[in-house]
């Protein structure tokens, strides 16, 4: 039955690419080697967009004194993720020996599984033809060089995460949901006070020279721009939903990083152990009948296929009642009909020898 799986494999390439595109690329230096990934773009522009808003938008509304606490406190929480994004960005996680030796202006060779079946054997990298330190380097492909103590290739910051810069992104990761957080309470407060009591952040004095309260200034105290009622809360909801979502990817990142410490394993194994487990789950099934298998990987069908055969005992059985009931009613009718047909028994007379019918009886 394993003829049911063959598939069909290319015997061409997709697009004609040159042979010297296959073999060779440039390693990458660190995140900010072009070309710069989708990813840390995005990363970048929600960091610049929560920043403004927070700062030119929503700070200024807070009463006094919490003006200038959300000013000190987020500033420097922003500050700090800053510079330790920028530095995990920056540093270049390559092995010792492969800063060492390898030239980054040069092309490096592709791994060809053909020639190698791994690309380090005995801690030698046959790509970047260095002798690697420890057996936890690994040659990332993404950056076509080996990472000393590799962890991941983390692509918000567009490079890998190594030994060299994983505390910087850790300390990148904290900051930006310490950040996140405190922006989250602040919005949350500034669109429940909105609603609930909106003079509460009307406390500036470009606000309360206004003619209306339903006009709203942006960029207080500097650039000032006028704005609906509507339109600012559009804005903060906006925010608001979006430091959510950031609030959330940023826990599960920290929580996942969290059980590693606790299990004291890189991201690479843990994804080298979870890709273990699936093929051994996936030898198991493979071993088993083929019957066994295909009713283990359709359990649903065990309760339609029980259920139908319960319908269908429910139904030979009332079609064997039915027949017996027509059966008894027609062998009640034969006797009904065969008796009104016959006289009673006959009785014989007491006192002498002859045989007394029913009508005699009766006289």
């Amino acid at each position: 039955m394993n003829c049911l799986r063959w598939r069909f494999r290319r015997t061409a390439p997709e697009t004609a690419i040159s042979h010297d595109e296959l073999a060779f690329r440039h390693p990458r230096i660190n995140g900010w080697s072009c070309p710069p990934g989708a990813s840390q773009l995005v990363g970048w522009l929600v960091y610049g967009f929560l920043a403004t808003v927070s700062f030119g938008i929503h700070i200024p509304l807070l009463p006094q004194p919490w003006h200038h606490v959300a000013y000190a406190t987020l500033g420097a929480v922003f500050v700090v993720h800053f510079f330790t994004h920028v530095a995990a960005v920056t540093v270049d996680p390559a092995d010792a020996s492969v800063r060492a030796k390898v030239d980054y202006s040069s092309p490096l060779p592709r791994f060809d599984r053909s020639k190698q079946p791994h690309v380090i054997k005995d801690q030698h990298c046959f790509l970047c033809d260095v002798q690697v330190s420890g057996p936890r380097v690994k040659h990332c492909s993404s950056c076509n060089k080996c990472v000393e103590d590799f962890d991941h290739h983390c692509k918000w910051l567009n490079t890998c995460v190594g030994g060299r810069n994983y505390w910087l992104f850790f300390s990148a990761l904290v900051s930006a949901l310490v950040g996140v957080l405190l922006l989250f309470m602040l919005i949350l407060f500034i669109f429940v006070q909105h609603i609930r009591d909106p003079q509460i952040l009307r406390t500036a004095p470009q606000l309360g020279a206004l003619p209306e309260n339903s006009t709203w200034l942006l960029f207080l105290p500097f650039a000032p721009i006028e704005t609906s009622s509507a339109a600012f809360l559009t804005i903060t909801f906006i925010v608001l939903m979006l430091s959510t979502i950031c609030l959330v990817l940023l826990s599960h990142l920290l929580c996942f990083h969290l059980y590693l410490f606790h299990k004291g394993i890189s991201t690479f194994e843990y994804v080298k152990l979870k890709k273990q487990e699936k093929s051994r789950s996936q030898d198991l099934e493979s071993k088993k009948p083929w019957g066994s298998k295909r009713l283990s990987k359709t359990p649903q069908v065990m309760p339609c296929i029980l259920f139908i055969t319960v319908s269908l005992v429910i139904c030979l059985a009332g079609e064997i009642s039915m027949n017996a009931i027509k059966n008894w009613k027609a062998i009640d009718e034969n006797d009904t009909q065969s008796g009104c047909g016959t006289s009673f028994p006959e009785a014989r007379d007491p006192l002498g020898s002859s045989v007394m019918s029913a009508n005699h009886s009766s006289e």
